[in-house]
């Protein structure tokens, strides 16, 4: 298993007339989380484009628990628990500063040729960066 933490502050732009982080914002959060941690284990998603590979999402769902508000510090928990294959789930907890739990969600992409359209397998770089995690 891995997990990633990454913090994003909510700027004003993104809450709504109630003053609620608008939930479509969410997504966007768990990207900016996601692409932090794989650049962070050395594999930034322009390595994948360069090698002609894309992530598509095939999946994507969120319980929301609590509400964030404007300028809140938002803590995105980020956790791989299974070794990627043709599919790669990131499951995300968000936190407010008060350790609060606001919501839960879970992204499935799928490994894609850009060429052909067709899934994939990782790449070489993407197996041996996550081997050391998963082995049994």
């Amino acid at each position: 298993m891995i997990e990633f933490e990454h913090q994003v502050r909510v700027r004003y732009a993104e809450a709504d007339r109630m003053g609620y982080v608008y939930y479509g914002n969410y997504a966007v959060y768990f990207e900016v989380a996601r692409v932090e941690m794989l650049r962070s284990l050395g594999l930034p998603y322009k390595l994948l484009e360069d090698k002609g590979i894309i992530l598509p999402v095939s999946d994507f769902s969120v319980q929301y628990k609590k509400p964030a508000f404007y300028d809140d510090l938002l803590t995105i928990k980020t956790t791989i628990r299974k070794k990627p294959s043709v599919r790669i789930v990131f499951d995300y907890e968000t936190f407010n500063e008060k350790g609060e739990l606001l919501n839960t969600a879970s992204v499935t992409l799928v490994f894609v040729s850009k060429a052909t359209g067709k899934p994939v397998n990782p790449t070489d770089e993407f197996n041996i960066v996550f081997t050391p995690y998963f082995q049994n």
